[in-house]
């Protein structure tokens, strides 16, 4: 499978403003849903913190299925490389936290800020947490294996809304974004070396 997602021409501008467009998405689904998407969203320093020590979980799990060979792993690696790598192997490694940001961002008022709780809102905070990361492992399925992981790793970030006591969505937004940064800057890495294998 040598396509890719986005031109490799423009994958940076692509992806971003692919990423960015999500906002204008749960804008209007907040509006439909009577919602503000950026209602959980304020700073603070301990949620900065929390974001950060948060991303180690996901991305130490992140390193371990890396070096997992069954074949459904095998796969999500190789198709990641595929899609991805001849796009980010391009760019510096500040482009890539750019990019990780803006998915955060994006990813994390759509479905934490919006659909969880307007789910929640009609039947509750259980149902809301699973069904609204269902949805969130269902858009990122290229596998199904990799719909899976995706689920858990939603109800992960779904989850470190109520970290510090207080719903912030800045902490979801922090361990999505650095999370997203820190696996591109791997597959970056992985698929530079293949190259010079070649």
């Amino acid at each position: 499978m040598n396509k890719t997602l986005f031109k490799i021409d423009n994958f940076f501008r692509s992806a971003c403003l692919f990423e960015a467009s999500l906002i204008l998405v749960a804008i209007v689904l907040g509006w439909l849903a009577d919602i503000n998407p950026f209602a959980m969203l304020h700073f603070s320093e301990m949620a900065i913190v929390y974001g950060i020590i948060g991303t180690l979980p996901l991305f130490l799990m992140f390193l371990a299925l890396e070096r997992l060979q069954g074949d459904s792993m095998v796969n999500i690696k190789q198709l990641l490389l595929n899609t991805l790598g001849p796009g980010l192997h391009r760019y510096h490694w500040t482009d890539l936290l750019i990019l990780g940001s803006i998915a955060g961002v994006s990813e994390e008022i759509l479905f934490r800020g919006v659909i969880q709780p307007w789910i929640a809102s009609a039947w509750g905070p259980m149902l809301g947490l699973v069904l609204s990361n269902i949805i969130f492992g269902l858009v990122h399925a290229v596998t199904p294996l990799y719909a899976v992981l995706a689920t858990l790793v939603g109800i992960y970030l779904g989850l470190s809304l109520d970290y510090t006591g207080e719903t912030n969505l800045l902490i979801p937004i922090i361990i999505h974004g650095f999370y997203d940064f820190l696996a591109f800057v791997v597959l970056m890495r992985v698929y530079r070396q293949s190259l010079e294998q070649e």
